[in-house]
């Protein structure tokens, strides 16, 4: 994908995202996820959003240019995957949530052995970012670079039918807000867990 398309509201690109493919290559071989979850984020009118209340040296990514990966850490055990949108200075960003695995299976297996099924070798944010091979060190990759070792390609594009939008999960403010988006039926799709005030925190 272009940083063009990649340029604009993040909840326009959260459903452009639906059936893209993210690819990682890395000396142990690459996997592919063919994306059917994802959560949008803005910035400063977003509560649940890492930018809520500026910019700061961990989201600085969020701000731009679009088409970049931001990686952050959460709950001191996961890392999350999230690709920038909006231009250059406006935070914005959609977190991606599960995927099918389309390329590397054997790979994605050995780096998720505890996961029984195959389809949920990449269902929920850490379980996609673990079957990548996706850490801290990928934080800032630009996805629209040839050479970049993880890439963000056009996928078939998923009917208007087959795509469901709901609250985003385990967030702490905005909880309401239907910025969830995925695809109906596919058996990756996590699970939905409310978030609560008191225990949640902001997510992209």
């Amino acid at each position: 994908m272009t940083r063009d398309e990649l340029a604009l509201d993040p909840l326009w690109v959260a459903r452009r995202l639906l059936g893209c493919e993210l690819r990682s290559t890395s000396p142990e071989g690459e996997v592919g996820v063919r994306l059917v979850e994802v959560e949008a984020y803005r910035g400063m009118d977003d509560p649940a959003s890492h930018c809520y209340r500026g910019r700061t040296e961990r989201n600085a990514v969020m701000f731009g240019p679009a088409g970049h990966l931001y990686v952050y850490f959460v709950y001191g055990l996961h890392f999350c995957i999230n690709v920038v949108c909006l231009t250059d200075g406006v935070p914005g960003a959609v977190l991606l949530r599960a995927g099918e695995i389309t390329t590397g299976l054997e790979l994605a297996r050995s780096r998720r052995p505890a996961v029984r099924k195959d389809v949920q070798l990449a269902s929920g944010p850490a379980r996609l970012a673990g079957v990548l091979g996706i850490t801290r060190e990928h934080n800032g990759l630009d996805l629209t670079d040839p050479d970049s070792p993880i890439r963000l390609f056009s996928g078939t594009p998923v009917a208007e039918d087959d795509v469901r939008s709901g609250p985003r999960v385990g967030v702490a403010a905005a909880m309401d807000l239907p910025w969830r988006t995925w695809v109906d039926g596919s058996p990756a799709v996590s699970t939905y867990r409310r978030g609560t005030r008191r225990r949640a925190q902001a997510r992209a």
